[in-house]
């Protein structure tokens, strides 16, 4: 990986006008209401994987509009996701494979390989981030979250619900980016200037404001709505090793990331923010969060979140608000998350180099399931995968079921998956069961809140000590047969358009 495939995009509206020349962005200026109506309509487009909206004329059904209008659906195919880093799809597995070369570089043998290393200088280059006055298109404005068009996306959700807010927060002591976390959180809309923003404790927003907590200080917080692509993809990346969603923005856009310096609190944000809110969390305040349907397809319980404060709103004069929906899958995260695979593949082969494949299906709920792929070659290494993946990222570790594969099986094709458990696992052998481990909180099946089980089921051909037995050969045709077959099936379907045959 040297590079992007396509040019920078600066801000959200070049990478707008980009979709555009590609057919892939459209304009509705239908009134559309952001209660319920937004959102339906999202799932109907995602589905078809359409392409990306703006609703020109959003409403709440009352008179007067909002001070945007609503953009949806912006990353709702894996086409987009790539574009918005920069590459073709085909090129995603490329930049995997320089990350993992990032995260371990290897020194280099001879001048050739020195020289493979320049892209990797560069990057490192730009990963420091830049302060920059802030941007004379991003004006003031009364710091009031109702004249954003907030959707209310599913009938029993608790109120309106801020889905694609890039949460930017520090540690206690000297504002720096450096040590920034950028996160998209759920922030659920009290009032004009307050709001709850719902983390889960291992998540870096988490992380920083249990740090205030022990500083006994109030913790400054801004909220981006709307950024150029690249830093939006950041901030939804668990990031490898210890690259920040700041480091990985800049090298998806090969430069570095431009802060601009905010008004009321001590902290920079994006320079290309469309709209950022400012304000703080004060340490002792929380408030009941929820319920709001989620990626699970059922709606989670409600609980008692830190509570934002606003303290000041600033827009572009022809700002956008983006925003999304979570549900059951096909939604926006599932498509992200099935994309991003491609990032995290080189790094689990690097950690685990027997690894050959991994696949997390997007219809069970993404990263609780994963089918892993295994160039098998000594007894429990099906095993050893299995730990080492549910080791590799945090996000890993909420993982409920893992199923191991030989190299002969197609672990996106449900059936050959299916088959290799249902023939070469035994439940009183292959069955790996941990307890008392970390789950997902929005999981209603574990026993308790953000505790429970996990299931890895070794479905490889066993070997050694292993087994007693010789395991069976598997049913395979010859190649010339099947090549045979191919020709006689091509002179059956021609009889049957010729009216001489039935197929």
């Amino acid at each position: 990986m040297t590079g992007r495939d396509l040019p920078s995009f600066a801000d959200l509206r070049t990478f707008l006008s980009f979709l555009e020349s590609e057919d892939d962005f459209r304009k509705l200026d239908t009134p559309v209401d952001v209660h319920l109506d937004a959102a339906a309509l999202h799932r109907k487009v995602i589905e078809r994987q359409g392409p990306a909206v703006l609703l020109t004329a959003p409403t709440n059904g009352k008179e007067g509009g909002f001070a945007a209008p609503l953009l949806i659906n912006l990353f709702g195919t894996r086409k987009r996701v790539a574009n918005g880093l920069g590459l073709h799809p085909e090129h995603l597995p490329d930049l995997g494979l320089f990350l993992a070369a990032l995260r371990s570089p290897q020194p280099p043998s001879s001048w050739r390989e020195a020289h493979k290393l320049l892209p990797m200088a560069k990057a490192g280059l730009n990963v420091r981030p830049k302060r920059v006055a802030a941007s004379k298109d991003l004006e003031p404005v009364a710091a009031d979250l109702t004249r954003l068009p907030v959707q209310t996306c599913w009938p029993g959700d608790a109120g309106p619900l801020i889905t694609w807010g890039m949460v930017v927060t520090r540690p206690p002591g000297s504002d720096d980016p450096r040590t920034y976390n950028l996160g998209i959180y759920r922030i659920q809309v009290l009032g004009l200037d307050t709001a709850i923003i719902r983390w889960l404790p291992f998540r870096g927003g988490a992380q920083h404001y249990r740090q205030w907590q022990d500083a006994g200080r109030p913790m400054p917080v801004a909220v981006v709505i709307g950024s150029d692509p690249a830093t939006l993809l950041a901030a939804v990346i668990p990031a490898p090793g210890n690259l920040s969603e700041l480091a990985l923005a800049g090298i998806f856009n090969g430069a570095s990331p431009r802060l601009a310096p905010c008004d009321q609190i001590d902290l920079h944000v994006p320079a290309s923010a469309e709209i950022v809110l400012e304000g703080e969390i004060n340490l002792a305040e929380t408030a009941l969060e929820g319920p709001f349907g989620d990626h699970t397809g059922y709606y989670n319980d409600p609980a008692h979140y830190p509570v934002f404060h606003l303290r000041a709103m600033k827009m572009r004069k022809d700002a956008v608000y983006l925003s999304t929906f979570t549900g059951r899958a096909p939604d926006e995260p599932a498509v992200i998350g099935e994309a991003m695979t491609d990032l995290f593949r080189p790094i689990l082969r690097q950690a685990v180099p027997e690894i050959t494949d991994v696949y997390l299906p997007p219809a069970t709920c993404s990263y609780r399931f994963a089918v892993l792929q295994v160039d098998k070659s000594y007894p429990g290494q099906a095993r050893r995968a299995m730990m080492a993946f549910w080791s590799l990222l945090p996000q890993f570790s909420m993982t409920k079921y893992v199923i191991v594969v030989d190299p002969d099986i197609d672990i996106r094709s449900w059936d050959d998956v299916m088959w290799a458990v249902a023939t070469r696992s035994d439940a009183e052998r292959d069955l790996l069961v941990l307890t008392g481990t970390a789950v997902d909180q929005l999981d209603f099946a574990s026993p308790c809140v953000g505790q429970g089980g996990k299931l890895g089921i070794d479905a490889t051909i066993k070997l050694g000590t292993e087994t007693t037995r010789p395991f069976a050969r598997t049913l395979k045709m010859p190649p010339e047969a099947e090549a045979r077959a191919e020709t006689l099936f091509a002179e059956l379907c021609k009889a049957s358009r010729d009216g001489s045959g039935q197929p």
